[in-house]
């Protein structure tokens, strides 16, 4: 056996695996023997069948598993041999495989980067503080008050966070909206609809809340929205400042709950000191989970900027695809239509592939450090792999068992994605840690 490795580049290589005729014959009579010992022909006992008649009857079967044998070993001893760190396989030629003449087969591999790791030790993180001011923990209460809300009709003007029932027929440079938006007709004009004032969400009409406060039931007047530069939904406003001709029909004003026993006892306190502490608790938890996400995406950031190396196109690509699901999955949850990102796949692909740059970059540096450092994956953080994942999708902890235990390629996406936490945790905790002040 002889085996060549082509560079194709940096991370791809050709692996071209020839096989003398005797070695390919060697591998044939192999596959021919297994075959006549559980042979079973008319005439002749298990195992006692001639060489030929068994090759007549199980030719096909026979051809089939000497060339997928064949095509395996060229892989395995290649691997072995070369030593190439494979992560995937790209292609395989096999040509003309016969029993009795010499063969060659070309695998194409995508394999590991070779590049040296950075210093990751004492990489500089800032943290926001932890300590929630007075006027967090009364935010938050207030935002628990409002959650138990009741809209009371007023008769205005109306105030920050207030909601108005209203009407709006839009036009731009004087044609009706309704002749411009197509079947979009929910830009150009509605019967009614609720608006917040002065929210941080935003409705149909881009800005609309800003300009209702003051505003009384029976008001009626012109207002301008101006639409996105890039506004696929309705291409033809997209940079446009459009007029609405709005009608106040209704102001509902946010009565908060008072902060008396019946409020506490809802939400499981005895009193407003007991309830300040464990607001001000979860705020703390909150601030600290938030800044091990950014302490998190500070470190990747500063790894991929420390070192350069090409990343294999499969694994890029494996990533896009990834990237790109989760893209169409959120889009469609948030009701973008098939037809919208059948539009706008290209520059889908575009930014999902960016995406993945780094995120396969970032794979490859983790790995490394993680080989570095021996880490590996233990019983324990399968099983909080486990409750977690249970806890997200409802399901029992036996049923995910029993799903990883049947499919060993997510078994295995599993514990990777372990070993990579794992890493940038290491990774972390060795930053040097400064507090960044707010506004700072």
């Amino acid at each position: 056996m002889k085996i060549e490795i082509q560079d194709v580049s940096a991370t791809r290589k050709n692996m071209v695996v020839s096989f003398t005729q005797d070695e390919a014959a060697a591998e044939h009579k192999a596959v021919l023997a297994e075959y006549m010992k559980h042979a079973r022909l008319p005439g002749f006992r298990p195992g006692k069948a001639p060489a030929a008649m068994v090759q007549r009857q199980f030719g096909k079967q026979i051809d089939d598993e000497f060339k997928q044998r064949l095509t395996s070993k060229a892989y395995r001893d290649g691997i072995k041999e070369s030593k190439l760190e494979v992560l995937t396989v790209t292609d395989v030629q096999t040509g003309e495989i016969k029993p009795a003449a010499a063969a060659a087969i070309t695998v194409t591999v995508d394999i590991r980067p070779a590049f040296e790791l950075p210093d990751y030790n004492e990489l500089p993180t800032g943290v926001a503080p932890t300590d929630p001011t007075d006027a967090d923990v009364d935010a938050a209460i207030d935002a628990l008050r409002s959650e138990s809300a009741k809209f009371e009709v007023s008769q205005g003007p109306a105030k920050k966070g207030d909601y108005i029932k209203l009407s709006y027929e839009g036009a731009l440079d004087g044609q009706p909206l309704a002749d411009i938006v197509g079947d979009k007709q929910i830009y150009a004009k509605a019967p009614t609809t609720w608006e917040e004032v002065e929210g941080e969400n935003e409705g149909v009409i881009p800005g609309l809340g800003k300009h209702l406060a003051d505003v009384k039931p029976g008001d009626k007047k012109t207002v301008s929205a101006t639409y996105p530069e890039k506004f696929d939904t309705v291409p033809a406003l997209a940079g446009k400042t459009v007029s609405y001709a709005i009608e106040v029909q209704e102001i509902r004003t946010r009565e908060l709950p008072a902060l008396d026993e019946a409020f506490f006892k809802t939400q499981n306190v005895e009193n407003l000191d007991a309830l300040k502490t464990r607001v001000r608790e979860g705020l703390k938890s909150r601030k600290e989970y938030e800044n091990r996400q950014s302490q998190r995406r500070q470190i990747t950031d500063v790894l991929i900027g420390k070192v350069d190396f090409e990343i294999p196109a499969s694994l890029i690509e494996d990533e896009t695809q990834g990237v790109l699901r989760s893209v169409i999955e959120d889009n469609m949850r948030r009701g973008v239509t098939e037809e919208d990102l059948e539009k706008n796949k290209k520059e889908l692909y575009e930014s999902a592939k960016k995406a993945a740059h780094v995120r396969a970059k970032t794979r490859l540096i983790l790995a490394k450090i993680a080989e570095k450092e021996e880490i590996k994956v233990d019983e324990k953080d399968i099983d909080a792999f486990i409750y977690r994942e249970a806890m997200m999708t409802r399901q029992s902890p036996d049923k995910l068992v029993k799903d990883l235990t049947k499919n060993q390629d997510r078994l295995r996406a599993v514990q990777q994605a372990i070993i990579m936490d794992k890493a940038l945790d290491l990774v972390v905790s060795k930053a040097k840690v400064s507090v960044i002040a707010p506004g700072a």
